[in-house]
C-alpha cells in the first residue's frame, strides 16, 4: 500500500502527459456548463455490419479508473413497435445485451430470457437497476439507440455489448437452410474522462480524495480480538487529519485495495461540531454521520455496496474484493441536534481511518489458519487460445496432468470451534482477452464427497458471500444464467462457469462432517480454462472467433441436425424424427425419374442426362446435409445439387423450343457456364429462382426466334413491298391468325395449364420453408417441381405431320425446314 501512495504522484505526471500530447494531436477538451472539463479518452467507430438470421456479434469497450462518461449511438434497420415485438418469436427477435466483465448470453438459460424487457431502451432503464452490474440485461433493438453511462451509474474495466439477430435454443442449431430477416447496423462510442485524477462524476466535478495508505505496527482496538500478530494491517488515512460537513453535504474518498484481503474497516473519529450545541452540549448521540461503501463507482444513498452510521461504530467489510473503493460520508440531523435550527455555519467534523485486514501468504480466514493456494497456469500444447488448466504452487503436491490430489492441501482447523466451518482457499487469474471461456471445477472420489464449492471473482467467497456455489443436487446455482452442472452426483462435483470475468477469482472449499468420522479416500481435483463446455456435448464443433475489437476471443458451439443450445445439450429433433425427415429430403428426388422417363422416350439424351443426375445427386447432397452420409465433401456436393437444379429448369424451358440440335448444344454451353457460376458464388440466395427462370425464358426465346429466322428468311421481302395499306393490314392480321393456330397445335394445353398449377405449387413450397419446418416444404418441392418439369416436357405436340402443309400465305407460315425447301425447289 505504501508503494502505491509513492507511484501516485509519477502517474498524475504520466497522465498530464498523455493530456497534453492529446491536446497536440487535436484532441479538444470540452467544458460542461460549471465550467469542468474532460477529454477524449478513446472514440471507435464500427461500419455498417451485416446480421444474418442467428447471427451475433460483440463489442468490448474498455474504461479507465478515470473515465466520466461512455456514450453509444447505435443505427440500425430494425423497425419494430411494441406490438410486434409481443409477437415476434424469440428466433426472430433482435435485441441487444450489455454485461460487465465478459461477453453476455441472452439464451444461456430459461431464466435470462424471461428477464428479457420487452420495452424500448433508454437511459432510464439503467439509472436505478443496481443489479445491472452483477448480471446482464438484454433490449430489443431500435431504429436509433443513444445512451450514456456515468462513472456512478457503472464501474470501469471491460464492458461488453451483444447484437443477437434471434436467440432461443435453435441459435446454434446447424440448419439446412436459414431464412428470416437480415438486419444491418452501424455504432459509435465514445469514452471520455477527467483531465484531473482526483475529480469524478459525470461532469468531473465531484472531489475525490485519495486516502494514503501504509503499514501498521502494533495492535488496533477493533482487531484485539483476532490473533493480531499474524496479521497484517494496512491502515489508510486522509490527508487532512480532520474534515468538517454541514447537513446532506457529501464528501468522497477512495481507497485502493492492492491484494486479497480479510476485511476491510472505516472508523470514524473525534465526531464533534464546530460549534456549541446550546440545547445538549457533548451529547452527539442525534448527528448520524452515514457511510456509503461501493466498489468501482462513487456510491450514493440509492445506489451503493454496504451503509452504516460509523458515528455509533465502524463499517466492517469481509473479504472486500481486489480494486478501488469509493467511501461517502454524508451528516445528516445536525439541525435535530441544534434543536431544529438551521445554522448553515454549523457543521460535523470528524477524522476518518480505514483499516485493510490482510493475511500471511498462504494462509486465509478471520484468524489466519486456513490454508491459501495460488493456482499456476499451465497451457494446454496444440489447443485453442487461453486453453490451459491450474495446479496449486505448493510442495505439498506434484502433478504432471491436470488433476491434483486434494488431501494434502486441506486446511486442519477451523475458526470459532466450528467443525462444519473449515474452508481451503483457491486463487487464479483469468487473463486479459479470455473472458470468453469456461472455467470447469471437477471433483471426483469413490466415495461421498462432503465438500461445498463457493466462487467468487475479485475476492474470497465465503458462506454469504458468494457469485456461484454448489452444495449438493439440490443446493447451487444452477438457476444462474452463467452456471451450468455436467452430472454432478454424491461421488462427483462438477459444474461450468460460463464466460468467465477478467481478472482475479477465489475458490473456497468447505469441507463438511469433519467430526462424523467421514472417509478419507482420495479426491480429485481439476480447475481448467476450456473453450466450449463439455466439448459441445459431442453433439457439435467448438468454433473459436473474436469480437469487433479483436480484443477478446470467444468460443460458441456449431450444433448439429438434431441438437441445440449453448453447449448442444438440448435435443431439438428426435432420433426417429430425424430418420424420417432423412427419408423425405431424399426419397423425394425419386420424382425427378418422371422428366427423365419422357426425356428418355422422347430421346431427348441431354434432357435426359441432366434430369437423371439432377435426382441423383441432390439425394447425396441432401443425405450429406442432414448428416447421414457423405459421398464427397459437402461443398462439391451442393455445388453439383445446385448446378444441376439449374441446369434442370433451363432444359425445360430449352426444350420447348423446336430448333435444330446445333442451335441446342450452342444454348445448353452457354447456359452451363452462367449457371456453374451462380452455384461457385451464391448458390443459396433467394434470387436465385428468378434469375433461373428468367435465363430459361430468354433461351426459349431465342430458340424461337432462331426458328423463325430459319424458317422466314423471305418472308415479304422476297416479293417485294407492298404499299397498300389495306393489303398489309390483312397480310398482317392472317400472319398473326396463323401463329395463334400454331402455337395451339405446338402445345397440349392441358398439360401446360398441370405444369403452372404445380409450379405454382413448388413456389408456395419454396415461400413456406423454414428452419423448422423445411424438410417437410422442401420434400414437397421436390416433387412439384420435377413434376411440373414433367407436364411442361409432355406440353411439347408433335407437329411434323400438322404443320407440313401449304399455308393460305406462304410468306408468314410456321413450317419446318423441309415444306420450306420443297416450297423453293417448286418455285
Amino acid at each position: 500500500m505504501a508503494i502505491h501512495s509513492i507511484l501516485c504522484s509519477p502517474f498524475n505526471l504520466i497522465l498530464s502527459i498523455c493530456v497534453l500530447f492529446s491536446c497536440c494531436f487535436g484532441l479538444c477538451y470540452t467544458y460542461d456548463q460549471l465550467g469542468y472539463n474532460t477529454f477524449t479518452v478513446s472514440s471507435f467507430s464500427y461500419p455498417q455490419t451485416t446480421l444474418r438470421p442467428f447471427d451475433l456479434r460483440y463489442i468490448r469497450v474498455d474504461l479507465p479508473s478515470w473515465f466520466s462518461s461512455l456514450s453509444i449511438s447505435l443505427i440500425s434497420d430494425v423497425d419494430l413497435d411494441a406490438a410486434s415485438l409481443r409477437k415476434t418469436p424469440e428466433s426472430a427477435l433482435p435485441i441487444i445485451c450489455f454485461r460487465d466483465g465478459s461477453p453476455p448470453l441472452p439464451d444461456v438459460s430459461n431464466t435470462s430470457l424471461k428477464d428479457l424487457v420487452l420495452v424500448p431502451i433508454s437511459n432510464y432503464s439503467f439509472g436505478g437497476i443496481h443489479a445491472f452490474q452483477k448480471v446482464e440485461q438484454c433490449f430489443p433493438m431500435q431504429k436509433n439507440i443513444a445512451m450514456k453511462f456515468t462513472n456512478e451509474q457503472i464501474s470501469p474495466g471491460a464492458w461488453y455489448f451483444g447484437l443477437f439477430n434471434g436467440i432461443g435454443r435453435t441459435r446454434t442449431q446447424s440448419k439446412m437452410i436459414v431464412r428470416g430477416q437480415t438486419y444491418a447496423f452501424s455504432a459509435n462510442i465514445t469514452v471520455e474522462g477527467c483531465t484531473i485524477p482526483t475529480m469524478w462524476g459525470q461532469y468531473c466535478n465531484q472531489t475525490v480524495d485519495p486516502l494514503s495508505c501504509v503499514p501498521s505496527a502494533g495492535n488496533i482496538s477493533v482487531a484485539e480480538s483476532y490473533n493480531q500478530t499474524s496479521k497484517n494491517v494496512v491502515s489508510c488515512k486522509n490527508s487532512l487529519e480532520t474534515s468538517c460537513l454541514g447537513d446532506g453535504e457529501q464528501k468522497v474518498y477512495s481507497l485502493e485495495v492492492m491484494g486479497v484481503a480479510e476485511e476491510l474497516t472505516i472508523m470514524a473519529m473525534n465526531i464533534r461540531l464546530n460549534v456549541t450545541a446550546t440545547n445538549n452540549s457533548g451529547n452527539f448521540i442525534g448527528v448520524n454521520l452515514m457511510c456509503f461503501v461501493r466498489h468501482g463507482a462513487i456510491p450514493s444513498a440509492a445506489l451503493y455496496d454496504n451503509s452504516s452510521n460509523i458515528s455509533k461504530g465502524p463499517l466492517s467489510i469481509r473479504s472486500p474484493k481486489v480494486g478501488r473503493w469509493y467511501i461517502a460520508i454524508l451528516p445528516v440531523n445536525i439541525s435535530k441536534e441544534l434543536g431544529g435550527t438551521q445554522n448553515s455555519n454549523t457543521k460535523v467534523c470528524y477524522s476518518m481511518e480505514s483499516q485493510v485486514l490482510e493475511c500471511p501468504i498462504g494462509k486465509a480466514g478471520a484468524n489466519c489458519t486456513w490454508e491459501r493456494f495460488v493456482l499456476q497456469t499451465v497451457l494446454r500444447r496444440g489447443s485453442s487460445p487461453f486453453e490451459s488448466y491450474y495446479l496449486p504452487v505448493s510442495e505439498k503436491v506434484f502433478s504432471k496432468s491436470a488433476n491434483f490430489p486434494l488431501e494434502p492441501l486441506l486446511s486442519n482447523s477451523s475458526y470459532g470451534k466450528k467443525p462444519d466451518d473449515i474452508w481451503t482457499y483457491f486463487l487464479l487469474e483469468i487473463p486479459r482477452g479470455a473472458a470468453g471461456g469456461n472455467i470447469h471445477i471437477r471433483l471426483t472420489s469413490d466415495t461421498e464427497i462432503n465438500y461445498e464449492v463457493y466462487a467468487r471473482f475479485g475476492g474470497l467467497p465465503s458462506i454469504d458471500v458468494w457469485d456461484y456455489f454448489y452444495a449438493n443436487s439440490t443446493r447451487s446455482s444452477d438457476g444462474s444464467m452463467f452456471f451450468i452442472l455436467n452430472n454432478s452426483s454424491k461421488e462427483k462435483v462438477d459444474f461450468y462457469i460460463l464466460y468467465v470475468r477478467e481478472g482475479i477469482w477465489g475458490f473456497g472449499l468447505r469441507q463438511l462432517n469433519t467430526s462424523s468420522g467421514a472417509s478419507k479416500d482420495e479426491i480429485i481435483m481439476s480447475i481448467s480454462l476450456e473453450r466450449c463446455p463439455q466439448s459441445c456435448s459431442s453433439h457439435g464443433e467448438c468454433r473459436l472467433a473474436f469480437d469487433a475489437s479483436g480484443l477478446t476471443s470467444y468460443s460458441f458451439c456449431a450444433c448439429d441436425r438434431r441438437h441445440g443450445g449453448f453447449d448442444c445439450g438440448i435435443e431439438i429433433v428426435s432420433h426417429q424424427g430425424h430418420i424420417w425427415q432423412s427419408f423425405c429430403l431424399i426419397a423425394s428426388n425419386a420424382a425427378a425419374v418422371l422428366p427423365a422417363f419422357w426425356a428418355l422416350r422422347q430421346k431427348a439424351l441431354a434432357e435426359w442426362v441432366v434430369y437423371t443426375a439432377s435426382g441423383i445427386f441432390s439425394g447425396l447432397y441432401h443425405a450429406c446435409d442432414v448428416g447421414t452420409w457423405c459421398l464427397l465433401t459437402f461443398n462439391v456436393l451442393q455445388f453439383m445439387d445446385f448446378w444441376l437444379s439449374f441446369m434442370a429448369v433451363v432444359s425445360t424451358f430449352v426444350y420447348l423450343a423446336t430448333i435444330d440440335e446445333v442451335f441446342k448444344r450452342a444454348i445448353h454451353t452457354a447456359v452451363a457456364i452462367l449457371t456453374a457460376l451462380m452455384a461457385a458464388t451464391k448458390a443459396t440466395r433467394s434470387s436465385n429462382i428468378i434469375i433461373v427462370i428468367a435465363i430459361g425464358a430468354l433461351g426459349l426465346l431465342i430458340g424461337w426466334l432462331i426458328e423463325l429466322m430459319t424458317k422466314y428468311r423471305s418472308c415479304s421481302f422476297s416479293i417485294g413491298f407492298d404499299f397498300n395499306m389495306r393489303n398489309r393490314w390483312q397480310t398482317l392480321k392472317v400472319w398473326v391468325q396463323n401463329l395463334i393456330k400454331t402455337l395451339f397445335r405446338r402445345f397440349r394445353w392441358m398439360f401446360v395449364l398441370a405444369g403452372f398449377t404445380t409450379l405454382a405449387f413448388a413456389a408456395i413450397s419454396w415461400k413456406l420453408e423454414t428452419s423448422e419446418s423445411y424438410w417437410v416444404w422442401h420434400s414437397l418441392w421436390h416433387v412439384s417441381i420435377y413434376t411440373s418439369s414433367f407436364f411442361f416436357l409432355c406440353s411439347k405436340a408433335n407437329i411434323v405431320n400438322s404443320e407440313n402443309q401449304s399455308l393460305p400465305n406462304g410468306n408468314y407460315e410456321l413450317t419446318r425446314q423441309n415444306s420450306r425447301d420443297e416450297e423453293v425447289r417448286g418455285n
